[in-house]
């Protein structure tokens, strides 16, 4: 069997590929010409040394525009690669608790946490049950609800819920807050003691 052949990005048909009839014609500035047949704007594209290029095949008739085509392939990457740089890519960042954690280790998740919020991260928020373990949820909920309680700025993405044995949630920064800066910890003068 064959697969179809789909081709990457837009076609544009060009110069003599064109099978319409009639054409809308625009310069190179993007100002009409007019309604011309297509071997009326093809002689026109040969007298500048440029190439007609169907730039929208579906509209009545057709829009073609004398262009270099290079420079328009070109050009459009040049603004796909743009359009890429901007977009903000979301990485899921997992936490791990356990069901009886300690109180200073649950501080250090909860400083974690906060870093990841603050850089647009989502959390995913896993407490594993082991053994039997699983027949006292509830310590794991409270844990999580503690955990919850500790941060600042964040919207459930989805409430706790059990995967096998996990019980999970996940949580986004809250686009409402403002964003904290990270500001580095510096030594309290105070607290240091003169020689």
């Amino acid at each position: 069997m064959y697969k179809k052949f789909k081709p990457r990005g837009k076609f544009y048909r060009i110069n003599y590929f064109i099978q319409a009839p009639k054409l809308r014609l625009l310069d190179e500035s993007g100002k009409q010409i007019g309604i011309l047949t297509k071997a009326e704007a093809l002689t026109i594209g040969r007298e500048k040394g440029i190439d007609v290029v169907e730039i929208a095949a579906h509209a009545v008739p057709p829009v073609a525009k004398l262009i270099d085509f290079k420079k328009f392939k070109y050009l459009e990457a040049k603004k796909l690669r743009e359009e890429k740089k901007k977009q903000k890519h979301i990485q899921i960042k997992e936490i791990r608790l356990r069901p009886f954690i300690g109180e200073h280790d649950l501080e250090v998740r909860v400083r974690q946490a906060q870093e990841f919020l603050i850089d647009g991260d989502q959390i995913k928020i896993s407490l594993p049950f082991r053994g039997r373990e699983i027949t006292h949820q509830e310590f794991g909920r409270i844990v999580i609800d503690k955990f919850l309680n500790s941060l600042k700025g964040y919207k459930i993405v989805r409430p706790s819920h059990l995967e096998g044995k996990t019980l999970v949630t996940f949580i986004v920064a809250d686009n409402k807050s403002e964003p904290k800066q990270k500001v580095k910890s510096e030594p309290d003068k105070n607290s240091l003691t003169k020689e």
